[in-house]
């Protein structure tokens, strides 16, 4: 009978490397995937599983991300697997890179993942001492450096001089340049998704939800969106800071009321945002499929996939709502108190703060597709004029 696991090793010439912080705090390891140098902003994520995902998620752009489980590249990399076409974070940080993988879907190993997909990273590093350094401290920026350079003053002058996430528009360096459509031939409802570093398995789940879904880059116009007759618009997660991307904030307040709106991640910023509310920096973000989020309209606790280094001020939602009412929390973290939902029932708008999509998991926030198709066949029952 054949066995369906399989297992290879990987070649590893143990190249040093080194990565150092802004604050001059350095860490040497070994050098895996593209060598070279990587700068950006460091996070960490707290997944156990699920580090193919997280690598592809376009929401990861200028980041360096750090992976607190300790043994990573253990199961291989699988095409189908991947959320966006290509790589769009800086770097990787692990603690122990896997010289075997074992998964019968598997195509090829992680090290040779990320050296087609040019990504330099490191491993051999203590990613748990680097993790409360950022918690302590809060993010920052960082270099990774595989190519032999160990100049620590020319390194430290690189990494000063390069910008830090507030006030840059990353979006537009993720979206598509050009839309796309979904094919759905059972779809019930047309959406149109506006693409600030939209995910492959958020793509999947409206798909099932009986959406034929037209993908449109960022800076798609109101009247654009508006002509395809859609009956939901969706706004998709995305990378870096919010403010900056005042054409879509611009956009999406001229569709508020005119038909259903679901945001998450970005999206959910962007949407409070053209409510007239403000975001913030948080001090090291929410990177993980472990975080805890009350849902205060039912009472429960939902486990949730996050990814993102900024938040909703709740205290500007009370001036807020661009004369559709005042914005509702729906959802709120249960580690920092930070707003995590709100819905704007005259705006016909709601929105969650994390990825309810969470491939590869966890699934507790599903039912959210489910109420935005609700929400869409209200509109479509009442013609458009609820």
């Amino acid at each position: 009978m054949k066995n369906l696991t399989r297992s290879k090793a990987e070649n590893n010439s143990f190249s040093k490397a080194l990565l150092l912080l802004e604050d001059g705090s350095l860490y040497q390891g070994y050098s895996f995937g593209r060598q070279g140098e990587a700068i950006g902003e460091v996070v960490f994520n707290t997944s156990m599983t699920g580090y193919q995902e997280i690598i592809s998620d376009p929401s990861y752009a200028g980041q360096i991300v750090v992976l607190t489980y300790p043994l990573i590249g253990n199961y291989g990399t699988v095409d189908l697997d991947m959320e966006s076409e290509r790589l769009f974070l800086s770097g990787l940080i692990v603690r122990e890179k896997s010289r075997l993988f074992s998964n019968w879907r598997a195509q090829e190993g992680l090290d040779k993942f990320l050296r087609k997909n040019q990504l330099v990273a490191i491993e051999n590093v203590d990613t748990r001492a680097i993790t409360r350094r950022i918690r302590s401290a809060g993010a920052m920026k960082g270099i990774i450096s595989s190519n032999g350079n160990q100049d620590i003053n020319q390194l430290m002058t690189k990494l000063k001089a390069f910008p830090d996430l507030v006030g840059r528009d990353l979006a537009k360096t993720v979206t598509a340049n050009d839309s796309y459509l979904i094919e759905n031939r059972q779809a019930k409802y047309k959406v149109v998704a506006m693409d600030f570093g939209i995910k492959q398995n958020i793509l999947n789940l409206l798909k099932q939800s009986d959406c034929q879904v037209k993908v449109v880059p960022a800076n798609t116009s109101a009247s654009e969106i508006l002509s395809d007759n859609p009956d939901g618009l969706f706004l998709s997660n995305g990378p870096g800071d919010p403010e900056p991307v005042s054409y879509a904030i611009k956009t999406i307040r001229l569709l508020l009321g005119k038909l259903p709106i679901f945001g998450i991640c970005l999206g959910h910023q962007l949407l409070s945002l053209a409510l007239g509310a403000k975001t913030f920096k948080l001090k090291f973000g929410h990177h993980g499929g472990n975080h805890p989020v009350k849902n205060l309209m039912s009472g429960e606790i939902e486990i949730t996939a996050q990814n993102h280094g900024f938040a909703v001020d709740e205290e500007s939602l009370a001036q807020a709502g661009g004369g559709f009412g005042k914005p509702v929390v729906t959802h709120r973290n249960l580690n920092d108190g930070t707003v995590e939902g709100l819905i704007c029932q005259e705006a016909k708008a709601f929105s969650v703060q994390y990825h309810p999509e969470a491939s590869p998991g966890p699934h507790d926030s599903r039912y959210l597709f489910t109420q935005f198709t609700e929400l869409m066949e209200v509109f479509k029952e009442r013609g458009r004029n609820v």
